[in-house]
């Protein structure tokens, strides 16, 4: 979000507490108060103002980690102040980056004949930026090899209507045509021969989720590098993939390692993946892998000094605290592959247990019933009407509401173009969500439906825009 001048609220002062030594004075919101503030004061005014605000851990609307350990937590506050960029200064910590590429590498499939290179990045998004941007230098590198006239029209990204937002930022910031392949009734993923016929010399590769989010739903990668592999064999134009696995790129390996849709497919040239997703870390920490270092132009890769030589880097983003890489280590290192396959299975164990608890209303079709992404999406039936025969007239953006009444943040949003008239409401299960936790969820949504059953005032109505999060 944008800020500025029209973001100001009335109070223009900030009125501190009771007893300090500032008692009753006025501390200025939008400008730098005259005289330093003590630390509690200025750490009580801080409190304060956040005590409005919701529990993340009853944010069932983000998919962002929301709990680590406590030697986690102790661990990323020894190392906030770390440059993770400074790579001679620190190197222990570029040490462990570099085994977190690693490992991730590891889990995609990634062959060690071939060169494969990664980094960290500011969450998923500035992965798929980068991604993105070396997408388009290779195709604008090998269409002038063979004389395209790349001024001629757009290059063009092909990517499912269920994108995330990032991907619109690339093709703006980057000036890239996006062509978004529509999803319908019966197929909320990528619909791979509509896809194909989007195809032209000018398109840089195609998009595959692993995760969207909408409904969490994985696109069938497989069939797609099928589908690529056969246009590949008939033309010069050689097209790649990019798998965007922002949310399944660190869930997939521990709950379906049999699934292909990494680099085991030989067209998968890039993926990115959040490690503050089911990666299990805070905010915010990206990845992304390159299957092999002929995928990333030369021209995007800077040198930075590092021990008295150099290292190759690649970022949008330059300053930033190593702690979440860190804390990305510390994950990997405290609960290995067993343990992380125990959480990610647990979470998806719990979201069947709340989405059972949502069918047996018999007010809800179920789009995603997580047993796959540990998410829940739903929305009312048409005619919907309780067992006694009471017809429903509320929707998903009452329930919204009803619900955050009792603390919990639930979104209601409306899906993509083609299907915008449709609305769902969308439960995301983290790892932190306790079976007791979520007992106690399927207990309010239980109270809150029957209460909306009876309700006087209903306040919404249907809306284009989304009620909530959608990330």
């Amino acid at each position: 979000m944008l800020y500025g001048n029209k973001n100001k609220e009335a109070i223009k002062s900030l009125s501190t507490g009771y007893g300090s030594r500032k008692t009753g004075s006025n501390i200025p919101k939008y400008k730098l108060n005259d005289d330093p503030l003590d630390a509690k004061v200025a750490r009580g005014l801080i409190e304060n103002q956040l005590l409005d605000e919701g529990n993340s851990r009853l944010n069932l609307a983000t998919f962002c980690q929301t709990f680590m350990e406590r030697e986690a937590v102790e661990l990323m506050s020894n190392t906030l102040d770390k440059n993770a960029i400074d790579k001679s200064e620190y190197p222990q910590t570029a040490e462990l980056e570099n085994r977190c590429v690693n490992i991730i590498a590891n889990l995609w499939n990634a062959s060690p004949q071939e060169e494969y290179l990664g980094t960290s990045t500011v969450g998923s998004s500035e992965a798929c930026m980068l991604a993105g941007m070396a997408m388009k230098f290779r195709w604008r590198n090998a269409a002038v090899k063979r004389g395209i006239d790349i001024n001629k029209q757009k290059p063009n990204l092909i990517i499912s209507a269920a994108y995330q937002v990032c991907w619109e930022k690339f093709c703006v910031y980057w000036d890239i045509e996006m062509r978004q392949v529509p999803i319908d009734k019966e197929n909320f993923t990528l619909d791979v021969d509509r896809a194909m016929s989007y195809v032209d010399e000018y398109t840089i590769g195609i998009v595959g989720i692993m995760g969207t989010t909408y409904t969490g739903a994985y696109d069938d990668i497989e069939a797609l590098d099928e589908a690529v592999s056969r246009y590949n064999e008939s033309h010069q134009h050689q097209l790649v993939i990019h798998i965007d696995g922002a949310s399944g790129g660190m869930f997939v390996p521990f709950t379906e390692p049999e699934l292909k849709w990494d680099f085991r497919l030989p067209n998968v040239v890039s993926i990115s993946t959040s490690g503050h997703k089911y990666g299990l870390t805070y905010p915010g920490v990206g990845w992304v892998v390159w299957r092999d270092k002929k995928y990333l132009p030369e021209e995007l890769i800077f040198e930075v000094s590092y021990l008295g030589g150099s290292m190759p880097t690649m970022a949008i983003n330059f300053s930033r605290s190593a702690s979440q890489i860190v804390a990305q280590y510390y994950n990997f290192l405290r609960y290995g592959r067993q343990g992380y396959s125990q959480i990610q299975k647990k979470t998806q164990e719990v979201a069947m247990m709340i989405c059972d608890a949502i069918k047996a209303t018999g007010l809800f079709d179920i789009y995603n019933d997580g047993s796959r992404m540990p998410i829940i999406c739903y929305k009312l039936k048409e005619s919907a009407a309780y067992q006694d025969g009471t017809d429903v007239k509320w929707n998903l953006y009452d329930l919204s509401d009803r619900l955050r009444m009792h603390g919990w943040q639930v979104p209601a949003y409306p899906l993509p173009k083609d299907m915008s008239k449709t609305t769902i409401q969308r439960v995301v299960c983290r790892a932190d969500l306790t079976y007791n936790l979520a007992e106690a969820f399927i207990q309010d949504f239980q109270s809150c439906v029957e209460e909306l059953k009876k309700a006087h005032i209903l306040c919404n109505e249907e809306k284009d825009g989304a009620y909530g999060f959608t990330h």
